[in-house]
Formats: C-alpha cells, sequence, structure tokens
C-alpha cells in the first residue's frame, strides 16, 4: 500500500508533528470527507512507501531523515504574484529546499510541481514561459519530472477566483485547447533543455505524456525492488497507482485563491489552529470548531 499525504493538504509544511507522532505509533484516523465513520490506516503494516504534497518541505526534512520507507515529495512550486498565493514561501527558498532533499536522496525522490496554470492579467502566457523557463534552470539537476495542469474551473475555484479578482483588481480565463497546447509544446522544450521531462496531470483532451503522480515505478526505483500497485485513478484520465490518502479538505492555509482543495481560507485557518498534533484524527470533523 502507498500512502499520499496528502493531496487534499499540505501535510509537510502545517502537521509535520502529528504526522511523525502517528508515524510512531503505526497508524492514523482519516475523517470521511462525506460523512460517515473515520477509517483506521496503517503507517507501518502493509505500507511500501510514501507520497508527500508540499509547497514547503522545510520543517519536515528531519521527518524525511527517518523514514526506513522509501518516498517521493511532489513539491509545487509557481513563483506566483501574492493576490493568487497569499503565504508560500518563497520561490527561491523552494528551490534551495528541493535541492537539498534531492541531495540528500537522489533527483528520483523529488518531482516539481508547475500547477496549475492560471492564465491572468498577472500571469499571462508569456509571463509563464518566463517564469517557467527561470525556474527550471535553478533545479536543473535536482528533478527530472516537472508536472503541469492548467486550473480547472470547478465551482468553488471559480468563486474564489472571481473573489480575488474583484479584490485585487485583476481578470483570469480559461484558455481554449488550442491555446493551451501551444503552451504545453513551448513548456516541453523548456523542460527538456534542462534534462526534465514534462507531463500533465489528469488532462487527457491535452496533448502531451500523462503524470503518474502517485507513481509505483518511481517509488521502486527509490526502493531498490519491485512495488506493486494496480492503476486506480481518483478521476478519469488520472494515472495514479492505489493508495490510501491521509489528509483533509479545508485544512490548508497557505491561501491560495485557485486551490481546489480549499473552499475558503477562513475555515482552512479555523481548522488548522484547532488542529491536535497529538490526536489520531489530522482534523476532528466532529469537533463543532473545524466540522463548520
Amino acid at each position: 500500500m502507498i500512502i499520499s499525504a496528502s493531496y487534499r493538504t499540505d501535510i509537510p509544511a502545517f502537521y509535520g508533528a502529528w504526522f511523525e507522532k502517528r508515524l510512531g505509533a503505526g497508524f492514523c484516523r482519516v475523517a470521511n470527507p462525506y460523512g460517515g465513520k473515520p477509517s483506521r490506516v496503517s503507517l507501518r503494516d502493509g505500507v511500501d512507501g510514501f507520497v508527500f504534497w508540499t509547497r514547503n518541505i522545510g520543517p519536515f526534512r528531519p521527518v524525511l531523515a527517518g523514514l526506513e520507507l522509501p518516498f517521493v515529495v511532489q513539491y509545487t512550486v509557481t513563483g506566483y504574484p501574492r493576490p493568487l498565493e497569499a503565504s508560500v514561501i518563497e520561490a527561491e527558498a523552494s528551490v534551495a529546499l528541493i535541492r537539498a532533499v534531492a541531495e540528500l536522496h537522489g533527483p528520483r525522490a523529488v518531482v516539481w510541481r508547475y500547477d496549475p496554470i492560471l492564465i491572468s492579467d498577472l500571469t499571462p502566457p508569456e509571463w509563464h514561459l518566463v517564469n517557467f523557463a527561470g525556474l527550471a534552470q535553478a533545479l536543473e539537476g535536482a528533478v527530472d519530472e516537472v508536472t503541469v495542469s492548467f486550473v480547472q474551473p470547478y465551482r468553488k475555484t471559480t468563486r474564489n477566483l472571481d473573489l480575488a479578482a474583484r479584490r485585487h483588481g485583476f481578470a483570469w480565463r480559461d484558455p481554449e485547447p488550442s491555446e493551451k497546447a501551444a503552451i504545453l509544446a513551448q513548456l516541453e522544450v523548456l523542460a527538456a533543455a534542462r534534462g526534465m521531462a514534462l507531463t500533465l496531470c489528469t488532462q487527457p483532451d491535452l496533448p502531451g505524456a500523462p503524470a503518474r503522480c502517485i507513481d509505483a515505478a518511481r517509488l521502486s526505483d527509490l526502493a531498490g525492488k519491485a512495488i506493486a500497485a494496480k492503476t486506480k485513478g481518483n478521476r478519469p484520465g488520472c494515472l495514479c497507482a492505489e493508495s490510501r490518502d491521509i489528509g483533509a479538505y479545508d485544512s490548508c492555509p497557505h491561501g491560495c485563491v485557485y486551490c481546489y482543495a480549499v473552499a475558503g481560507r477562513e475555515l482552512a485557518k479555523r481548522r488548522f489552529h484547532a488542529h491536535d498534533p497529538g490526536g489520531e484524527l489530522l482534523i476532528d470533523l466532529g469537533n463543532p470548531v473545524t466540522a463548520r
């Protein structure tokens, strides 16, 4: 079994103490986001490896150093303006952290994520090409893959983007498929020039190599042995290996206005501050403070 920690929230940046305690206990409980009883998830017996999702691995590096199982870090670095990303660490700091992890654990241990790609007045297509090229140059040799995607205009994503656009005075749009394809082609060339494969996360209608964000083959390379896991995507077009995610929605206080996992930053901040690092659950949805 592969443990995903977590595409629902940023455990390495905000909940590392909780993860370390649960790792010592050998299990955690995970709230059902759709109702029902929490489930018990082993973090030791039957676990083949971990996939961590983050925008700041810094607080989590001591945990990585103590892990006995293989892991992959899916590390998002976009370098967007503050109206879009209120409190993520600076891109230069993230680049330094990625390089530090790669030096200790090898370039197969980190995948750079430049996603989602948001086309706006603040980040037009030409801005992305320059920004991506600079980040790719800075990460050359530290990663061998960069995963991209375009913003998915889910209802809550659209609402949050529209609110931010009115507040900060910019416009955003969902480009036509032909424009997206043209941008992807240019990004692929820039990535290849820095020794990186460019993969596309769960957007099968666009051209490009599909990503496997929960990648059993990559984990196998790091483990030095085969890790068997069937493909079991989360949505149409997803090629991820089967995994158990231990995170919780609406609990990441980074404040990225395009995030699909957070309906509103205030709720995420309340849940973060109410979080119990010693609890079995990351977020106790039975607590009135965190449930609403």
